[in-house]
């Protein structure tokens, strides 16, 4: 077992639960606590969940999308760019995957991922743990195949923009930006390049450094848009 991950699943997790739902908030407060974390607040709109994340700041925020005053792509945006919250505060959407475009827009906005209104109670729980050490809620096929229909074949032009921000990767990180954008976890990468989970580890960490990237959800947006990846390649 990683010892990273072994530190991280001991610690408590604080999580800000947003939703314009009373029931459903109620509900995913009663299951995050009953799964071992501790709901720090809860609010009803994008504008008082930027206020509250600011007051509290948790270490994860389950975000609903469609809210009142402020969605939750724009509180999402304000909250992961808002110097006075914690550098390590995440956003995890919950969603009921109807909206395929804005479940693409909040990842773009810092999102670390997604996860169903429909999904089991221990799902949840496991998936605030998962985005709280920093990994991407994005390993599923179904995720990538979100990102791949928001982007049309060539509707990503190569630009001098994207071109500035890969320049800096030498040419073993952007084979592993290329497998991040996959899906793989870092020992998948280790396999696939003959390297160890270590190297694998400081390779994706190098990557979120030279670009900017707050964790690996970032990666896989970057990987699309830039064109190093394709829909459907």
């Amino acid at each position: 077992m990683d010892p990273d991950r072994g530190r991280h699943e001991l610690m408590t997790i604080s999580v800000l639960v947003v939703d314009d739902q009373p029931l459903v908030r109620h509900a995913v407060r009663d299951i995050l606590v009953d799964g071992g974390l501790v709901v720090v607040g809860e609010a009803s709109n994008g504008r008082d969940a930027v206020r509250a994340a600011a007051e509290t700041a948790p270490d994860v925020v389950l975000m609903d999308i469609r809210m009142p005053e402020l969605d939750g792509i724009a509180a999402t945006a304000l909250i992961c760019a808002d110097a006075g919250a914690d550098d390590r505060t995440r956003v995890l959407i919950l969603t009921t995957f109807e909206e395929d475009e804005n479940v693409v827009a909040a990842l773009r906005a810092g999102a670390s991922g997604f996860i169903g209104k429909g999904a089991e109670p221990e799902e949840i729980v496991r998936a605030v743990r998962t985005v709280h050490r920093g990994d991407a809620l994005l390993s599923s096929s179904a995720t990538r195949a979100l990102i791949e229909r928001s982007l049309r074949p060539g509707a990503v032009p190569p630009s001098e923009r994207w071109d500035a921000v890969l320049a800096p990767l030498t040419p073993r990180e952007r084979e592993v930006l290329e497998l991040v954008a996959e899906g793989l976890t870092n020992h998948d990468i280790a396999d696939r390049l003959t390297i160890s989970p270590h190297t694998a580890k400081t390779h994706v960490n190098r990557i979120m450094a030279k670009v900017a990237a707050r964790d690996r959800a970032q990666l896989v947006i970057l990987a699309y848009e830039s064109g190093l990846v394709t829909p459907g390649g």
